[in-house]
């Protein structure tokens, strides 16, 4: 199977465990089999939302997450046993969520770098699921201590350059996504850099996404816009923006069930717009 996926890509993620278990719920592990059923059956008011937006759609792909959850080092969520889980699964993407700062612990980059590319090897040896790999870069010390502690500042003018070293030293590590999953970006001109770097050394299939880090509406519609006017990102992967704010109405008996589901399917549809609009508008220019 060649490298690269370079269609469309509009993924509403709800992979999250940790985070979802410990924010919505207040829960810590190890979970009842009650309350891990009513995890359960929260999420799949997202899958229903997800399935109401696709109504017209003639299918859809699947993303299994490979990692532990919540980890600052990548580390396997079954250890050796990985492979057989995403056999099990089968899914169309292999996705793994890592933090990279290649100006961070280089033992630690190195540990990770080496599973990485091991599940890499293995996928492509596999030839049925693809790679998807998430990308965080997240501030060390000293390099907030550069822009005076300032997070937006770090986001703006040091995590572009970050991540692409990231996505280079990787690549050098035999780490071969077919889709780099990125954090949002504000300029136009980093997101060229990224997609030069995913691209570099004839991996011109190489797609990139935008994840929306939770962030509010607007902020995520910038990014959407930004990301969708530069050849080389097919789409986003937006979870917690559709559907944090559906489901504590939800919990909070706010909404009924079915408009939590109709809330998070709206969501999801009109980022899925903006996408769209932004990618007909630099085309439509650009001709």
């Amino acid at each position: 199977m060649p490298r690269g996926y370079d269609h469309a890509l509009y993924i509403l993620p709800f992979d999250h465990r940790a985070s979802f278990q410990a924010k919505l719920f207040g829960w810590t592990s190890p979970l009842s089999e009650a309350k891990t059923s009513e995890i359960a059956d929260v999420k799949r008011i997202i899958y229903e939302g997800f399935m109401t937006a696709l109504a017209a759609a003639a299918g859809f792909t699947t993303a299994c997450a490979a990692e532990k959850s919540g980890q600052d080092e990548f580390e396997f969520e079954y250890g050796e046993d990985f492979a057989r889980h995403i056999e099990a699964f089968d899914p169309t993407f292999s996705k793994v969520l890592v933090r990279y700062n290649p100006e961070g612990d280089r033992a630690l980059n190195q540990r990770q770098a080496a599973r990485l590319a091991r599940l890499s090897r293995y996928l492509a040896d596999r030839g049925r699921s693809r790679f998807m790999f998430e990308l965080l870069v997240p501030a060390e010390k000293a390099q907030l201590e550069q822009v005076k502690g300032d997070k937006n500042a770090y986001d703006r003018e040091l995590r572009p350059r970050l991540m692409v070293r990231a996505i280079q030293e990787l690549q050098a590590a035999s780490v071969e996504p077919d889709i780099w999953k990125v954090e949002g970006l504000d300029r136009r001109e980093d997101c060229e850099r990224i997609v030069a770097a995913a691209h570099a050394g004839g991996r011109e299939r190489v797609g990139c996404i935008i994840l929306g880090r939770g962030e509010d509406d607007r902020k995520v519609r910038d990014w959407l816009a930004t990301a969708a006017s530069v050849p080389g990102f097919v789409g986003f992967a937006v979870g917690r923006t559709v559907f944090w704010e559906p489901l504590v109405d939800y919990r909070a008996g706010k909404k009924r069930r079915e408009a939590a589901s109709s809330e998070i399917a709206r969501r999801y549809r009109a980022f899925i717009d903006v996408f769209e609009t932004a990618r007909r508008s630099t085309f439509a220019h650009v001709n």
